[in-house]
This record gives structure tokens, C-alpha cells and sequence, in this order.
């Protein structure tokens, strides 16, 4: 069993001031700004979602979840943008809706972008909630836009992307499954507005206990060291490794169609993937927190003087 840190009460008492004292748009930039992540409210969040219900493209429940995550990050002070399109797939033509968070007003400003999938892979003969698989990222993700929100200068750098259509309806293959990431990075592509991203973090299948990072082979080099060093400065680099072969997921559009440095923070080696298994249980706050403070931490070294 890993042994974690965890915030006294006198350190929590100390990060309740620091939120109090950095609200609004002329805030300073917040100090050790990843330790206001909280995991549990991430996992609060991962548990509205898979209270849902099997949340697969098109369905009913998936917009509930899209709706879910429009009402707490603009509760945050972030405008949402709803991509939608539509695409063939082996089920016919379906819709989809990604979801794109800005704070401050001017898409001019973001230079990173950090995503995650939200909807769950569509199963005939399981109910299929997706706990970690969709929800454990989605969730985290809603509470990295309440945590970046306390410091409007390193928020107004940073694009917060919702992919609908990860899962593939038969397998994965250049036209099934990654719907989402492809319009989306197609759409960055064909724009030019790929050229103003320095860099990309995919969130995926996180929340799982006793968590391991597992980082894909393509992995951006310079990328991987310095996601790294920020987990080795917040004490974590115990949860990141590395897998011993590629992993297809939302990087793969972003890094070959957008042209933009990405890596994919998953925990790969998760027996209850794609199973009726990948329940609630299975999760843990401090694996949503740990993902969410790296991240920030590395954000925070990408833009220090926000």
C-alpha cells in the first residue's frame, strides 16, 4: 500500500486564507497554487457523472453530463464554447459535442491545453459506467477549472477541452473511436490556431487507488521531463512510469493532426477496463488530487510570471 502526503489542518487552514485572499481578476498569482486541488471535491464530481449511468455518445445521459460540467466550470468564471459536428461510424452517422473552456474572453491568450474525454464506451451486455474510464478525468478536469480560477493569469493561458466520441463502436481504428480529439484538432489544424499551444495534457483514467502514470513510448521528450520534475517536486514521482508500448488515445490527433507537443497522464494498467467493474469503488481522492497537482505544478513552471 503507497503512503501519501496529506494536508494538516493547519495547512488547510493556511490554503482556506490564500483562496480567500486571491479571488478576482486583478489577483496576484497564487502561491503553491497546486495545493488548492482538492480531491475530494474532484471525486465529488467524478461521482455526479457516474451517478449518470452509462454515459456513451448520443445518448441522453450523456448530455446530462455535458450539462453537468457547463454549470460547474462557468460557476467557476469560465465561458464554455459547445463544438459540435457530426461523423460516420459503424452504428451510422452520429452527434457529437465537445466542449471548450476559456477564462477572460480572448481565445488569443491560451497556450496550453489540457483535456479529457467524457463519455463512456457503448456496451450491448454490460451496464458500462465508466467510473475511471470517462469519469475520473472528466471530474478532475471540473475541479482543475474551480482550482486555476483562484489565479486569472495562469487560467487565461490555459484551454480546458471536454472530448465527446473517445470510444470506439467496434475498434479503434483511423475512423472509429478518438471523434472528438480528431474534429477538434482538425478544426485547430485548419484554422492556424494550432501555432499559438506550446503544449498539451490529456487526462485520462486517473482516479484508480494505488495510482500508476503509465506514460506512452511517444510521449514528447522534453514534455515528459518536465511533467517529471514537477511530480518529483511535489513528492509524487513514486505514481508516474512508464508503458511498454504506444497508447492510442486523445494525444494521438493532437500530436499528428495539430502538431502539438501532448502527453497522456493514464494509469493503463487497470484490470477493470472496459468492464462492468469500473465502478465508483475502484477510485480514490488522492489519485485525482496527485494527477491534478503535477499538473499544475508544471503549468505553473510553463508560466511562472502569471
Amino acid at each position: 500500500m503507497k503512503i501519501r502526503r496529506r494536508l494538516g489542518l493547519a495547512a488547510a487552514a493556511i490554503l482556506s486564507l490564500l483562496v480567500a485572499c486571491h479571488g478576482g481578476d486583478d489577483a496576484k498569482p497564487v502561491p503553491d497554487i497546486w495545493n488548492l486541488y482538492s480531491g475530494d471535491r474532484a471525486f465529488a464530481d467524478v461521482k455526479a457523472l457516474v451517478d449518470l449511468g452509462p454515459r456513451p455518445a448520443q445518448s441522453a445521459a450523456l448530455e446530462q453530463a455535458r450539462q453537468y460540467i457547463i454549470t460547474e466550470v462557468e460557476k467557476a468564471g469560465w465561458k464554455i464554447e459547445r463544438q459540435e459536428f457530426q461523423d460516420e461510424t459503424p452504428r451510422g452517422t452520429m452527434k457529437f459535442c465537445n466542449l471548450i473552456a476559456t477564462y477572460g474572453g480572448d481565445p488569443a491568450t491560451q497556450q496550453a491545453i489540457v483535456c479529457s474525454h467524457f463519455d463512456t464506451k457503448l456496451f450491448d451486455a454490460i451496464r458500462f459506467v465508466g467510473a475511471s474510464d470517462g469519469g475520473s478525468s472528466t471530474g478532475a478536469l471540473i475541479e482543475l477549472a474551480r482550482t486555476l480560477a483562484h489565479d486569472p493569469g495562469l487560467a487565461r493561458r490555459v484551454e480546458l477541452v471536454f472530448f465527446d466520441g473517445e470510444e470506439a463502436f467496434v475498434q479503434f481504428t483511423d475512423t472509429d473511436g478518438l471523434y472528438g480529439s480528431r474534429y477538434f484538432s482538425r478544426t485547430l489544424r485548419d484554422s492556424g490556431r494550432y501555432k499559438q499551444f506550446k503544449f498539451g495534457i490529456l487526462w485520462d483514467m486517473m482516479g484508480p487507488k494505488n495510482l500508476v502514470i503509465t506514460l506512452s513510448p511517444d510521449s514528447p521528450p522534453d514534455l515528459t521531463r518536465g511533467i517529471l520534475k514537477a511530480a518529483d517536486a511535489v513528492n509524487l514521482r513514486q505514481d508516474f512510469t512508464f508503458f511498454d508500448r504506444d497508447i492510442y488515445d486523445d494525444h494521438v490527433p493532437m500530436l499528428h493532426m495539430a502538431n502539438i507537443p501532448t502527453i497522456d497522464l493514464i494509469d493503463f494498467d487497470y484490470p477493470p477496463w472496459h468492464t462492468a467493474d469500473d465502478t465508483l469503488d475502484k477510485l480514490g481522492p488522492e489519485s485525482l488530487r496527485a494527477v491534478g497537482a503535477v499538473t499544475l505544478y508544471y503549468l505553473r513552471s510553463q508560466f511562472p510570471n502569471e
